[in-house]
């Protein structure tokens, strides 16, 4: 069962992953080559949205909160996504500024990555007929950090979804190994280093931390 605690304690150790810091960085900004066709894009926030993929969604709540700096955003929108603005300062700037000075950013990323990433985690979690608390880390770290549950990964191993039969403990193991060796291989060689996530997962199958009831340390940071 995945309760209100376990769900925060999931979100602060893929936060961790994400920006260093269990409470999120709310204005954390970085440039990847990761875009379409090897180009370079901003990556931003808490959960670090990208600006060829979630990024006007965010924004777009954020306007429509009516926040402190949404004037400023508004003729960004219909650019945010189709023109690249990974060069421009002012741009970046006000993505910083306003997650530093506006509680109503903050409360537009907690939402969009809620609604974007953890709720349909969470939808395949359940129809799959998953239960353990370790396994829903898995699946939300893949959603936030692959976009979803590739179906091209689980056609790698055998072993099917408690939903079809399986074994709710071999699938999680199974297809985080097979995760691990697409990331460690991938073209995009800046997805190589981020195996630790998928070591951080075996290595808490391996101590039985199912329920994560221990605490689990990441990147040297525990997590209670």
């Amino acid at each position: 069962m995945i309760t209100p605690d376990i769900k925060t304690k999931i979100i602060r150790i893929v936060n961790v992953f994400e920006t260093g810091s269990p409470d999120g960085k709310y204005d954390s900004l970085v440039i990847y080559p990761d875009g379409r066709n090897g180009s370079r894009q901003i990556t931003y926030g808490r959960s670090q949205t990208t600006e060829q993929g979630n990024l006007r969604n965010l924004l777009e709540r954020y306007v429509a909160l009516n926040g402190m700096f949404a004037n400023d955003f508004r003729p960004y929108l219909p650019k945010v996504g189709t023109v690249p603005l990974v060069d421009d300062k002012a741009f970046k700037q006000l993505l910083i500024k306003s997650a530093q000075q506006d509680p109503l950013m903050r409360q537009a990323q907690d939402e969009t990555f809620d609604i974007l990433y953890f709720q349909p985690a969470f939808h395949f979690f359940n129809a799959e007929q998953f239960t353990l608390p370790l396994s829903m880390l898995v699946i939300y770290d893949s959603y936030i950090h692959s976009g979803a549950i590739p179906a091209f990964l689980r056609a790698r191993f055998p072993e099917p979804t408690p939903l079809r039969g399986g074994d709710e403990k071999a699938w999680v193991r199974a297809y985080t190994l097979v995760r691990q060796q697409w990331l460690a291989t991938h073209p995009k060689k800046v997805l190589h280093a981020t195996v630790y996530r998928t070591k951080l997962f075996l290595h808490e199958m391996d101590a039985g931390n199912w329920m994560l009831d221990a605490p689990v340390t990441v990147q040297g940071i525990v997590i209670p």
